[in-house]
């Protein structure tokens, strides 16, 4: 079995550039909400040496004598054009499980070893030709070694956006010339301890031993070494463990769908599981984001596809604040009269939970406690019970036919550079003259 791990190149300037074809060869950068700081980069921004992270008012004064496009955060058109981007992907693979937002593994059984290459390469042409928007692709025996190939799709033309990882020749190769920092997996933390052991590529930790791996680590790293060794070992339903800048939990549902209700209870339990990995990894997110699509494959059937997005003024981790958001995004997105066959909910705009930026117009710090105490007296119950021992009124029952009452948030975001909702909004769709 080889797995293709599709990732979309500078997501959200990608995104912006589809529907600004001026601005491509130019620097552009993507900022975060309040467009407080830089979270995307065009490759030319890159190379000016626009860092990640860089406040937005420091631009100017850094670079005085450059001409920098910024865009704010416009996640209901990132959401929805990776939705449509990750719609070709499904259709192209025998089997595909959507990762982040803007990354996917696709399982390639069936498809012989001589022609992934040109498998890859063919996908790559044809989301460029129907969305304008580039994508990487790295093909390897496992989903690590995939990740790894698709950092070289990236970096090297000469891959022609997809790179291959199919012996131990050019296993060993992309390893010795991968930091132990920049594998799947490996958080800060244990790079330190890494280093501090001489391990300081893919390749010296590869070269170990298991034992040695175990005598220092968890279960986790030893599947990472398994998987740079080229055993397959990470199970689809345990990727999203890893830290990652945005979470998506999606799944097909067991029959098409019409009503709001039954919808609402499968949206409320992902939307859980996206908040239950937030708390895990000591994180909050800033956005929420529902995705709802028809059977593509139904070809009698009418079909329809939306995404809708919720901005949190506080970033949270509490699952009422999460389910209440999703809750939210699915009411706008649904449209009665469709048999609905997968939902997903999104979680964007990752940050620590150490550092909350509360908006003064909705901070409650007793609400804010009590959540957090609750939600820490769920964990606890659901870990020593087993998952979903408890869980919140949502996600258990429709009898209200999707009348419940939703949280209601206040967009008070500050978006001045915010491009148009192309692709979900009629009013900002483009005219052509």
């Amino acid at each position: 079995m080889y797995y293709a791990l599709v990732d979309v190149d500078n997501c959200f300037v990608s995104c912006e550039l589809a529907f600004r074809p001026d601005l491509r060869g130019k620097p552009v950068v993507v900022l975060s909400n309040n467009d407080g700081c830089v979270v995307a980069r065009s490759n030319e921004a890159k190379a000016m040496g626009i860092k990640e992270g860089t406040p937005f008012y420091q631009l100017k004064d850094l670079f005085p004598q450059q001409e920098i496009h910024a865009f704010s955060s416009n996640y209901e058109l990132y959401a929805d054009m990776t939705r449509r981007l990750m719609n070709l992907v499904r259709n192209a693979s025998p089997e595909f499980h959507r990762y982040s937002i803007d990354e996917g593994f696709c399982l390639l059984g069936g498809i012989p070893v001589e022609r992934l290459k040109t498998w890859g390469e063919q996908l790559y042409l044809s989301i460029l030709k129907g969305l304008g928007m580039p994508v990487s692709i790295g093909i390897a025996p496992t989903k690590t070694l995939a990740k790894v190939a698709s950092r070289y799709a990236k970096k090297y033309p000469g891959f022609k956006h997809c790179c291959l990882i199919d012996d131990d020749d050019k296993r060993e190769i992309a390893l010795k010339l991968l930091q132990i920092e920049d594998v799947w997996g490996i958080g800060r933390r244990w790079a330190r301890k890494l280093h501090e052991l001489n391990v300081h590529t893919a390749y010296d930790f590869a070269h170990h031993a298991e034992s040695w791996v175990r005598s220092y680590f968890n279960i986790v790293a030893v599947r990472t070494w398994r998987e740079l060794n080229g055993m397959d070992s990470i199970p689809i339903d345990d990727m999203e463990m890893v830290t990652k800048k945005s979470m998506c939990t999606s799944r097909s549902f067991p029959s098409m769908l019409s009503d709001l209700g039954e919808i609402r209870t499968h949206v409320a339990n992902y939307a859980s599981k996206c908040a239950a990995k937030l708390r895990q990894q000591h994180s909050v997110a800033a956005v929420v984001g529902v995705f709802v699509d028809t059977n593509h494959f139904r070809e009698d059937l009418p079909q329809y596809g939306m995404f809708r997005t919720v901005v949190l003024p506080t970033p949270s981790n509490s699952s009422i604040s999460i389910v209440g958001a999703a809750i939210q995004a699915l009411q706008m997105a649904f449209r009665p009269g469709y048999q609905y066959k997968r939902a997903g909910v999104m979680v964007m705009d990752i940050s620590p939970d150490s550092a909350v930026q509360t908006n003064f117009m909705d901070y409650q710090p007793e609400q804010y406690q009590k959540m957090k105490v609750l939600d820490k007296v769920m964990d606890h119950i659901n870990k020593v019970n087993g998952k979903e021992t408890i869980v919140l009124g949502a996600q258990q029952y429709t009898a209200d036919k999707g009348k419940g009452k939703a949280a209601k948030f206040a967009d008070a975001i500050k978006r001045d550079l915010k491009s148009p909702n192309y692709t979900t909004r009629w009013s900002d769709i483009i005219e052509a003259e």
